[in-house]
């Protein structure tokens, strides 16, 4: 099912034609609207007026997060307080929180951008969706609660936390689809096999989002819950979820290029790559009025994927991202991203699905430790059998990320479980 075939289906230029008339707009609102917008453009002398091409817009330097921190909370609004309906703000854990600002047209933009998405994922109306993100500023929870209720689906608000209860309703209430992040999502299969309640859940859908995962950590948990399960990507910057969103095939993230459009760069240079070329996301909201962002760095590393979809959309899709260019860790000058690490260590028998990388530094050489857990506790007295398997793990992840790292083996439900977005990295470098 395709919830608006008339853009989803839409043909390239048709798709391009639409972009550019609404991108004409939102750059000449954000220059009589947004003094940082309209000095940026001084600067450089563009005129929103005259542009002609998409292209047009990379006369423009590009938007960071310190330009949001620096005018927090409300400097790059672009509308009247009594015009906002809503805020969202991100964690804010390394400084001043992201704050967003959105219109009552934005809330209608956001709720069907992610109608498409979880349509596309298979989310039906009289399906029953449990979300398990934490509600509040973040925009995960409500961001995907309105686009679920616009398709009719029945919206069970949980919010993230008491797990056992989460269970509890999951089975009693008939929950067919789940919200929650991937790493949320393993927690609770976990404590739905622990309470034996697995053969009275009837989910099908997941709609996982808010944290990277991998193809293998996608096949660990279709085979515990026995569903599809599925990833989307949004930004609280840009939105938040509803950027983009995988359709059943799982073959990339359909992008609502109605109201984004996207662009690849290097992360060195700055310099705008070709599509297929793997490099940072670079995203200018097309139809966000309250806080437009002009050429946004992500710092998401990821290709855009112009092949057909045998779905029958006609948008072009994203690859799942591969990390962040500031969540690389430089490791002896070998770049490493955890996504590598997580791909070695998911479907090696005899450790679980939960780790941690450990990074320290000992006369003056960066050491890396990944520490898993053990499926079997028994195993902790097998020195035969822990040397087989760390020379195992170890091996496939000198495969994949040309580095030898440590292999440190802990007892079953040691490591910390999360219930928002997993921090799977802890640096000690500086300490």
């Amino acid at each position: 099912m395709i919830w608006n075939p008339g853009i989803e289906q839409a043909d390239r230029e048709t798709i391009r034609s639409i972009q550019l008339q609404k991108l004409k707009r939102i750059l000449i609102h954000a220059r009589d609207n947004v003094p940082f917008y309209r000095e940026k453009m001084a600067r450089v002398g563009f005129i929103p007026e005259d542009v002609t091409r998409l292209e047009d817009i990379q006369k423009l330097d590009f938007t960071v997060k310190t330009d949001l921190r620096d005018h927090y909370p409300y400097g790059l609004f672009a509308v009247p307080m009594e015009d906002i309906v809503r805020i969202h703000a991100s964690s804010g854990t390394t400084g001043k929180p992201i704050v967003a600002g959105y219109t009552r047209e934005d809330l209608d933009v956001w709720s069907e951008c992610i109608a498409r998405l979880v349509t596309a994922a298979g989310a039906r109306k009289g399906d029953i969706a449990q979300i398990s993100f934490g509600y509040g500023l973040f925009t995960g929870a409500l961001g995907l609660h309105y686009g679920l209720e616009k398709i009719g689906a029945a919206v069970v608000p949980v919010s993230s936390g008491n797990t056992v209860r989460q269970v509890q309703l999951m089975r009693d209430f008939g929950a067919t689809v789940l919200v929650a992040t991937p790493s949320y999502a393993m927690y609770l299969a976990e404590a739905a096999e622990k309470a034996g309640a697995m053969q009275d859940i009837k989910l099908r859908v997941g709609l996982f989002g808010a944290e990277g995962s991998t193809e293998e950590m996608r096949a660990e948990l279709e085979r515990r819950w026995g569903i599809i399960a599925t990833e989307n990507y949004g930004l609280t910057e840009v939105m938040g979820p509803g950027v983009s969103g995988e359709c059943e095939y799982k073959k990339g993230m359909h992008i609502n290029e109605d109201h984004f459009l996207c662009e690849i760069i290097d992360p060195q240079t700055g310099e705008v790559l070709p599509d297929g070329a793997e490099g940072e996301m670079v995203i200018t909201t097309l139809s966000k009025f309250a806080m437009p962002m002009i050429r946004y760095r992500t710092r998401d590393i990821t290709r855009i994927i112009t092949e057909p979809c045998e779905c029958g959309r006609t948008t072009l899709r994203m690859e799942k991202c591969k990390g962040r260019s500031d969540d690389m860790l430089i490791i002896r000058g070998v770049n490493v991203f955890p996504s590598q690490i997580e791909s070695a260590l998911l479907g090696v028998t005899g450790i679980g699905p939960h780790y941690e990388i450990v990074v320290t530094r000992e006369n003056y050489m960066d050491k890396i430790e990944v520490r898993v857990e053990l499926t079997d506790e028994e195993n902790l007295d097998n020195f035969a059998e822990l040397e087989r398997l760390r020379n195992h793990i170890a091996g496939r992840i000198r495969a994949i990320c040309q580095l030898d790292m440590a292999i440190r083996f802990v007892s079953p439900n040691t490591l910390k479980r999360f219930e928002g977005k997993a921090r799977r990295v802890t640096d000690l470098r500086n300490q």
